[in-house]
């Protein structure tokens, strides 16, 4: 278990009689509709689970990469588009900040109700501080030039990601908790795990350009807080590999909450770790 010094630190689990838990502001990326690894009945698990002000998309909500390559689209699928349209509805703010994967919608920058569609986003914490928010592909050197080299590599990890439902189902039979062998093999990797720390300071200082306190993201895959220098470094995860948010309390702790896949057959959030002032936030 990893250990970053960050701002505070509480964990809490979830229980049978746990009812909708709400929050001031969601963030998730990385979801992947469109493909057979995206966990969507997770996510849908999640968002019936937790009632925001402000959602956050955070890019790659729909895989058009994939798309290109076939039509894969389940009722699931179709069920997390419908539950968020639901949401915006009924109040929620949505703000979406496509990824790489669905660039498509950079077409389609501006408000269409309550869903605002814009390339970043200055959120402001309850508690004062100001967040940059974007899904982090501006800082892949590999995704933005050798594009034809991220395709290659989406295709490797795709079929990781392909082969989890077997090792799971597996597991399970064996009373196994979830497992990921595309997360697996990514931090086995040397060359992966320096990407990651190159990447993460690479976000820092960008949002050092916009003199904010903090910065999020998605994009990689990899929950993580830490702190560089006086800026604090949030990545909410995805719902391939991870199955993870992030979610602020009124009093503007964070919170990064997990939805395995196992547990959302069950209907239940397993684990949620806390981040505020001043501590350390372990994942």
């Amino acid at each position: 278990m990893q250990t970053f010094e960050t701002p505070g630190f509480s964990v809490g689990e979830f229980r049978e009689t746990d009812t909708v838990r709400y929050f001031r502001t969601a963030w998730i990326s990385d979801v992947h509709l469109g493909t057979r690894g995206s966990n969507a009945a997770a996510l849908l698990e999640f968002l019936r689970d937790h009632e925001v002000s402000t959602l956050y998309i955070v890019g790659d909500l729909i895989d058009a990469w994939q798309l290109r390559r076939g039509i894969y689209w389940p009722q699931q699928h179709n069920d997390v588009i419908q539950k968020i349209l639901r949401k915006s509805r009924k109040g929620t703010r949505i703000i979406y900040i496509p990824g790489n994967h669905d660039d498509l919608l950079g077409k389609f920058y501006g408000a269409y109700g309550n869903i605002q569609i814009q390339k970043h986003a200055i959120h402001r914490l309850a508690d004062g501080r100001r967040m940059l928010v974007i899904h982090g592909h501006e800082l892949d050197t590999v995704v933005q030039n050798v594009k034809w080299l991220a395709f290659a590599g989406d295709v490797g990890y795709q079929f990781l990601v392909s082969l989890n439902p077997a090792i799971n189902c597996l597991r399970r039979r064996f009373g196994l908790g979830y497992w990921s062998l595309s997360a697996y093999v990514k931090k086995r990797v040397k060359d992966a795990v320096g990407f990651i720390g190159k990447f993460e300071a690479a976000v820092v200082r960008y949002a050092e350009n916009y003199s904010v306190d903090a910065v999020l993201c998605g994009h990689i895959h990899s929950i993580s807080i830490r702190r560089f220098g006086r800026v604090t470094y949030y990545n909410c995860g995805d719902w391939v590999e991870t199955c993870s948010a992030l979610v602020e309390r009124e009093d503007g702790v964070i919170e990064a909450v997990n939805y395995y896949p196992s547990a959302a057959l069950l209907g239940k959030g397993n684990f949620s770790a806390a981040v505020s002032g001043a501590g350390r936030e372990r994942f």
